[in-house]
């Protein structure tokens, strides 16, 4: 379906105004389909964006809106980038905006679950504010980036189907299944067996799940680490590290069990001061088991590197390798589910008490359990080539009022920029200074010493 709407003459003027980047492009309604089709499926390769054909780039000397007299102009480039993508975008809002002179056609181009490639046959992914051409490896690695390949299938050329059917973990969890199927049958029907060059192997997701030694037999580290970290700076140094990292290997299931127990203990012995006052962390251990969970379940397996759970003294940080798969972003987390190892998630769901038992509601979980713990909901970022949870030891009370309950409950008491900080939770030196202010302009607190400098100014209650 093709929309349409009048763009009027400030929207116009802020159009104009916008940068070209990452998830933004202006074209000319000059431009061949065929460049266009290549920017066009480098968006959906990539996550997602907008384009605004019709308009100049700001090099452009002139007035850069340069419109479609007509509609009918714009065919040529639908029917390149609509009926000639493999394979189709899905889902793609087209909108002709009429300014004077003619139309403008914006296209919103949303994260594809899928690989796409122009009629040519070749593959764009979106690089800040550019278009960078992909293939061999690179393509492959977008496959199971994305979810459109299965990396969990990908055969195992280091284990027998003998070895596995022999193992531990497979005749442990074929008992509590309860299934009367032969291990390779069982195997098999699970789609736990590939076939490379006529042979039949373990996949990945059947090596995680049941080898005894998985993080030596797949080609990838699939390992978890676990640090204690004494600082809350986000730059931490070696010298920050409270003991060595702990490294927990192992199959799925015994893998996550050991890394709930490593962190409990961790965090159980984790402290931290608010004022003089010494006190412990504590976070729900339903968040923390949640956000663990989905980190193994859903983690990309083809990138070469192991979970790292980082506890500092006021958050845990659990940083996850893999970018978000298929059509998930950062904004739709709460509504959206997409599997990318939908083998694994499914045979950890299949056993009694499953540690995944909530499937798709996991991170619900972790925000109401935090919000009942007086706590902050958990902070979600891409970084790098990871997804990375943070939940912080910060109250939902608002820092003016954290820094009220302390007065009120300690009535000769001082308070600073920094207690507030302790107190609340929130490190931002700039925020506490403006609550700080905001309270002091209410006539609820005053400076003690008002010939001090600012950052060392101390406050009490009025």
């Amino acid at each position: 379906m093709i929309e349409e709407r009048t763009l009027s003459a400030t929207e116009t003027q802020k159009l104009l105004q916008a940068q070209e980047d990452h998830f933004f492009d202006f074209k000319s309604k000059d431009i061949l389909p065929a460049k266009l089709q290549e920017t066009f499926i480098a968006f959906a390769n990539a996550d997602g964006g907008d384009i605004y054909i019709g308009v100049e780039d700001k090099k452009y000397k002139g007035n850069r809106v340069q419109p479609f007299a007509a509609k009918e102009d714009a065919n040529a480039l639908l029917t390149v980038l609509l009926e000639q993508t493999t394979p189709a975008v899905e889902n793609v809002l087209v909108e002709f905006l009429t300014v004077a002179g003619g139309s403008l056609l914006h296209l919103s181009i949303p994260k594809s679950p899928r690989v796409h490639y122009t009629a040519s046959g070749d593959c764009y992914v979106r690089l800040n504010a550019a278009k960078v051409k992909i293939k061999g490896e690179r393509v492959t690695s977008l496959a199971y980036s994305k979810g459109a390949v299965l990396y969990e299938r990908v055969p195992v050329e280091s284990v027998t189907v003998d070895e596995i059917s022999k193992a531990a973990a497979l005749e442990s969890y074929r008992e509590r299944v309860g299934t009367s199927l032969e291990p390779e049958r069982f195997l098999r029907k699970q789609r736990l067996i590939s076939e490379k060059n006529g042979n039949q192997l373990p996949n990945v997701g059947c090596v995680l799940l049941f080898d005894e030694e998985p993080q030596a037999s797949v080609e990838t580290r699939c390992a978890i680490k676990v640090y204690r970290l004494r600082t809350t700076d986000t730059n931490y140094m070696r010298e920050h590290l409270a003991g060595m990292p702990a490294t927990i290997n192992g199959p799925l299931e015994a893998q996550i069990l050991a890394a709930l127990e490593k962190v409990a203990e961790l965090v159980e012995g984790a402290t931290y001061y608010e004022g003089e006052k010494l006190v412990s962390l504590k976070y729900p251990v339903d968040a923390i088991k949640e956000l663990l969970v989905n980190a193994v379940i859903h983690r990309d397996y083809s990138l070469n590197d192991d979970i790292h759970i980082r506890i500092f003294d006021n958050r845990i940080e659990i940083s996850s390798p893999g970018k978000l798969p298929g059509y998930m972003t950062i904004d739709n987390l709460y509504e959206e589910r997409f599997s990318r190892n939908p083998n694994i998630v499914r045979m950890l769901h299949n056993l009694p008490n499953p540690l995944n038992h909530d499937i798709g509601e996991g991170l619900d979980t972790v925000r109401n359990e935090l919000n009942k713990a007086g706590l902050i909901s958990p902070v979600f970022e891409v970084k790098g080539n990871a997804f990375v949870v943070t939940i912080r030891h910060q109250r939902m009370a608002s820092i003016e009022d954290v820094v009220m309950q302390h007065l009120d409950q300690n009535p000769d008491a001082l308070m600073t920029n920094k207690l507030a900080r302790q107190l609340s939770g929130e490190d931002d030196i700039n925020k506490v200074k403006k609550a700080l202010q905001k309270l002091r302009s209410e006539g609820k607190i005053e400076v003690v010493d008002p010939d001090a400098p600012a950052f060392k100014f101390q406050y009490r209650k009025v």
